[in-house]
């Protein structure tokens, strides 16, 4: 037998006595190269791998064109935070602060702070934006209360970040009598929640995640799914870029290429991919008509 995937995997599994559906999620390398990409305060680091992690975590459970995106604006020191994975399974991720951030660093506790769950497809225009709120101050617990109004269904997410790897754990209670269930089984879910308090971050972190779900839930007949593998990558393209530079506007660009002696140079804040643009390469792009729904962060 093929050994399975450890890290940047993502695994779908069913406890079928209980009626209750799961997702896992483990991130190694695809972490780190996201981590890699700035130096982050400590809480900041875990707070952006946790992000990563959910948005992944997210995906398990809906249809996916396009990619799922958790998006945090704030007017305090943590100006935004932001985590995608697509529907390829790629992951990118970032933050952008100012010091001193807050410690402990809270949700709850931002200035002016919105965070959104964007699904879809920005290129056809195709998209679903739902606002978290944050009346909690770790993630995991907002994004609980998100799919349990969102869904009407009990959901439970765990979450965790270190400097080697990612994490995230989400169950959702199954809709009428828990799928496979043949009788209804009323404790069920409180069962499962018990189970899961057991779990600490330490064990969430370096447990192997085929296993893990059968260690924990072994009397509730857990059946797993093919996992998905899962990577660090970015969407960024040429073509992106240059809608993003047309809508700017001439003026704009005009001035990008004066302050650099006639090129524009643009450096994805995602991947690091550069991009240049002559006086030539500019014209042509101010001359085609305007892209439509060309986004303002064309990364």
């Amino acid at each position: 037998m093929d050994e399975l995937p450890v890290d940047d995997v993502l695994h779908r599994f069913l406890l079928e006595r209980a009626g209750v559906r799961g997702t896992l999620v483990r991130l190694g390398p695809a972490w780190r190269e996201v981590a890699g990409r700035a130096d982050y305060p400590p809480a900041l680091h875990a707070l952006l791998g946790e992000a990563l992690a959910a948005s992944a975590l997210l995906t398990g459970g809906i249809k996916l064109d396009g990619a799922l995106s958790i998006e945090l604006k704030s007017a305090g020191a943590l100006r935004l935070l932001f985590a995608e994975c697509s529907d390829q399974g790629r992951l990118r991720g970032l933050a952008r602060w100012n010091e001193p951030l807050p410690a402990p660093l809270a949700l709850d506790a931002l200035a002016d702070a919105i965070m959104a769950i964007t699904i879809g497809n920005v290129d056809r225009g195709q998209r679903y934006q739902g606002l978290v709120d944050l009346r909690h101050a770790d993630l995991a617990a907002s994004l609980e209360d998100y799919f349990t109004k969102s869904e009407q269904l009990p959901a439970r997410i765990l979450l965790a970040a270190d400097g080697e790897r990612a994490v995230g754990l989400m169950l959702q209670k199954m809709p009428g009598e828990g799928g496979h269930a043949v009788v209804q089984d009323d404790d069920a879910w409180n069962r499962v929640m018990h189970l899961t308090a057991t779990l600490g971050a330490a064990e969430l972190l370096t447990s192997a995640p085929e296993q893990l779900p059968y260690r924990l839930y072994h009397e509730e007949s857990v059946r797993l799914f093919e996992p998905r593998p899962l990577a660090f990558g970015c969407s960024c393209s040429r073509e992106r870029v240059s809608a993003m530079l047309r809508s700017l506007g001439r003026d704009e660009v005009e001035a990008a290429l004066a302050a650099r002696d006639g090129e524009i140079e643009v450096v994805c804040e995602f991947c690091a991919q550069r991009y240049h643009f002559d006086r030539i390469d500019a014209e042509h792009l101010l001359s085609e008509g305007a892209a439509p729904g060309a986004p303002g962060t064309a990364q």
